[in-house]
């Protein structure tokens, strides 16, 4: 810590700043925390390392206009020169700044490539992410194991079911039940409509193929609220499309209109923002992690908090630098880190690739709305079998659209002409997106730099991950697979795109404090609680595994539920 810093605690203060439970983080895993923990009588505090966010009342640009903004919701070139990391996050721009950081808020050092999004505020990310629901299936906890490319996951799909089903019902997902192996069905709203050429392509799919299926994919988003999210004062997505501006409606899933909200009418809630998590505090008498250090973001002024349990959810690459930093005698290497792994086997989804094309058919249809979800094509790759000459899957996102205009023949943007095309829509396009599974390699790492601090004098994250052989012929099969399937729909103009963006930007960064069977190994068992030292559990996507081809948000959220309730078991059995 910096020499300027003072610690802002004295023994009586020690008895005021205990909790049952500390939670590190505030966005969808932390929220999670929150809620489970204080719904069974734990005083617990959330620290969150940014500002805080109160649902609706801080959703400043939720209801505006294009024509409100200076620069019509775009990023300005200022914001691009001096954010050039975090504005490449999709969507960013004048509308949603507010919720992702600037570059300067946190520096760290990029050794290879590695766009990291980040979003400081209570709430977190779950106030910008995607919102996609899928089911991991068993598939995607065995595959490592039984085609040998990693750990094999110390729980299968049974051992989290019923957590997802916990989740699901109270945030809303929407979707259909279809019975497909490779995308476990779960506890469904109903869905919104596929579009006419999604529906055209899904006939075409069930026509040609077997083992393939275009369905609703399952989106945290509430299309008919049930008494638990009317309890939770949400009402129905208004289908506006506008989520990373913060939801007034709460219609889509965030910590800040759901799980945060619920805690603190518990009254066991306390949230502190404005605070950066220095360390874990480790007692070596009492073999236990017994509280955290924090500095204020804006004083520097350094507090310490104590607890008999700690989550940890600050999100991946956070996490790992938490835990990289709480060291001692006991741990010089890091909370936890008999194996040597922490900080390791980081890995991230590839979403390098998309299929892009049109179709001059249906032009006596559209659309109502503005649909804030995507379809889905189902892994259908290396299930029972390798059927393939790489490993792991991929999910295939889908969605169509069709130009207000046609545009084709014209060039001028004002006048009779304008006007008259204003009535006559363009042709249909479709677009299909990655979401492919990569191996965590003990090379792909993060780690604490030696010489260069952050503004609180914490040590500057190194970013170390790369791409390899079989993420290439990943994204070239779901180049080829993907058109073929266009192909046979008789779309026209099909294109693809490699986008060669770095790791990061698929905003699905995992691993670095992964779960495991043996502690030689692995950090954490299969309840998410540090091997090494019992009262801590990590919970966000540092724990995971393997990276799967599922979206991994709601398997963060099931899994904080699950260890939530664990930890309190083991509480009151005393064993914690």
């Amino acid at each position: 810590m910096p020499d300027s810093t003072r610690v802002n605690i004295n023994s009586k203060g020690i008895d005021k700043n205990t909790y049952d439970a500390i939670v590190i983080g505030s966005g969808i895993s932390g929220g999670w925390a929150a809620k489970e923990l204080c719904e069974h009588g734990l005083k617990t505090l959330v620290l969150e390392r940014g500002r805080d966010v109160k649902h609706i009342k801080d959703y400043p640009t939720a209801t505006l206009a294009p024509w409100e903004f200076e620069h019509r919701g775009e990023p300005t070139r200022k914001m691009l020169k001096q954010n050039p990391v975090i504005s490449q996050a999709p969507d960013y721009g004048e509308a949603n700044a507010h919720f992702f950081i600037k570059d300067a808020d946190h520096p760290y050092i990029q050794e290879k490539p590695f766009t990291w999004i980040r979003g400081y505020q209570v709430g977190g990310k779950s106030l910008t992410w995607g919102r996609a629901c899928q089911r991991w299936s068993n598939f995607e906890f065995a595959a490592p194991l039984k085609y040998g490319y990693g750990l094999d996951w110390p729980i299968r799909y049974d051992d989290i079911s019923p957590w997802y089903s916990h989740v699901e019902k109270f945030i809303g997902v929407c979707g259909t039940k279809e019975g497909i192996e490779s995308m476990p069905d779960g506890e469904f709203l109903p869905p919104f409509d596929l579009t006419c050429i999604e529906q055209h392509l899904k006939d075409s799919i069930a026509k040609n193929y077997k083992d393939r299926y275009l369905v609703h994919a399952r989106f945290a988003h509430i299309t008919q609220p049930q008494q638990i999210q009317i309890d939770q004062g949400r009402i129905k997505c208004m289908a506006r499309n506008m989520c990373m501006r913060g939801c007034p409606f709460g219609g889509y899933f965030s910590s800040n209109s759901s799980t945060l909200p619920w805690a603190e009418k518990t009254g066991n809630l306390t949230i502190r923002p404005f605070s950066v998590v220095h360390s874990i505090i480790y007692d070596e008498q009492k073999n236990k992690a017994t509280g955290v250090r924090i500095i204020d973001t804006n004083t520097k002024h350094v507090t310490e908090y104590f607890a008999r349990i700690i989550f940890v959810n600050a999100s991946a690459l956070n996490s790992n630098l938490i835990l990289l930093n709480s060291t001692s005698n006991r741990f010089p290497n890091g909370l936890g880190n008999d194996s040597g792994v922490l900080g390791k086997f980081v890995g991230f989804q590839n979403y390098r690739g998309w299929v892009n094309c049109s179709t001059d058919d249906f032009a006596d249809k559209y659309y109502y709305g503005r649909n804030p979800t995507d379809s889905i094509i189902p892994n259908y790759r290396n299930l029972h079998k390798q059927d393939t000459n790489y490993v792991g899957g991929f999910s295939t996102f889908l969605g169509a659209t069709r130009d207000r205009i046609d545009g084709d023949n014209l060039s001028e943007q004002i006048g009779d002409n304008y006007k008259d095309a204003l009535t006559e829509p363009g042709p249909w396009q479709m677009y299909a997106y990655l979401q492919g599974e990569t191996i965590l390699k003990e090379k792909n790492h993060v780690r604490l730099s030696s010489d260069k601090k952050d503004q609180w004098g914490i040590p500057q994250l190194i970013t170390a991950v790369d791409y390899d052989d079989n993420d290439e012929k990943l994204l070239q099969d779901f180049f080829e697979q993907t058109s073929e399937m266009f192909d046979k729909a008789g779309f026209d103009d099909i294109e693809t795109e490699d986008t060669g963006q770095a790791p990061g930007l698929d905003i699905h960064e995992m691993g670095g404090c992964r779960m495991g069977n043996d502690p030689k190994n692995s950090m954490l068992n299969k309840w998410n609680q540090l091997h090494a030292c019992k009262n801590v559990f990590v919970t966000d996507g540092a724990c995971m595994t393997s990276t799967g081809n599922q979206t991994p948000s709601i398997l963060y959220m099931a899994l904080t539920a699950r260890a939530a309730n664990y930890a309190i078991d083991e509480m009151k059995k005393g064993n914690l």
